[in-house]
């Protein structure tokens, strides 16, 4: 398989070195928004594109790849208020998406732990729910996409629940989202249920970048030949 990588730090690193080990071959490595490199035959010799930069920046790159007709794995966060424009986009142009807070296949283990955790919880309403996550000081966006997928599968099963919240707080309707920036944390997310009796908690903590670039690479492969936007559920065969 013929690989763009759209993004070429620390995870476009990562993820070459995995698509290498795997047999796939990088035919391009954007680093920046150069249009002559958007008009490279490379590029439009790719089989999927990946897609890892910026929130202000995603958006465009993922237009771009659909107009050229490469199906495109998306790990930037930060962007979704553009989620609309994006999935119409996609289907305008019989486009190919997989988007993902997170890649590795742990933590969409973890998603869909959290999710029948909630399913439970949300009966239990002497129980405060939150969420902590860690990452490394030159993650950009705050709380982490993880973290917000996290908080919305809880929202989806507590109605007592109205939104989400980037502090503590004390109003029980809001879900707190606590995010801390430490050096070399690659990534840590934590829910807690606490009552005055006992604390439940789950956590998923990464240790390398290797199972996102793991899970980038797997998505790219499941992606293509394919039409229409998937999830890590589909490529992971997890029930939706």
């Amino acid at each position: 398989m013929k690989i763009a990588l759209i993004g070429y730090g620390k995870m476009g690193k990562a993820i070459e070195a995995i698509a290498l080990e795997r047999g796939h071959r990088v035919v391009i490595r954007l680093q920046r928004d150069n249009p002559t490199e958007w008009q490279s035959d490379q590029l439009k010799s790719a089989d999927v594109a990946i897609e890892f930069t910026a929130p202000e920046s995603a958006p465009q790159h993922l237009l771009n790849c659909f107009e050229l007709g490469i199906p495109v794995v998306c790990g930037s966060t930060g962007w979704l208020s553009h989620g609309s424009e994006i999935e119409s986009a996609c289907q305008a142009t019989q486009g190919s998406l997989i988007y993902a807070s997170n890649f590795s296949v742990g933590v969409n283990l973890f998603f869909a732990l959290n999710q029948q955790l909630a399913k439970l919880m949300a009966k239990q309403p002497q129980y405060a729910v939150s969420i902590e996550e860690i990452h490394h000081t030159e993650k950009k966006d705050a709380p982490s996409g993880t973290a917000i997928s996290l908080a919305e599968q809880i929202l989806n099963e507590h109605p007592s629940k109205i939104s989400w919240m980037n502090e503590a707080t004390n109003d029980s309707s809001i879900l707190s989202i606590e995010s801390k920036r430490i050096e070399g944390v690659p990534g840590t997310h934590q829910v807690e249920y606490r009552s005055e009796i006992d604390t439940l908690q789950i956590k998923h903590t990464a240790h390398n970048r290797i199972g996102f670039a793991t899970g980038a690479v797997l998505a790219a492969e499941f992606l293509q030949n394919k039409k229409g936007i998937y999830t890590m559920k589909d490529v992971l065969g997890i029930g939706h």
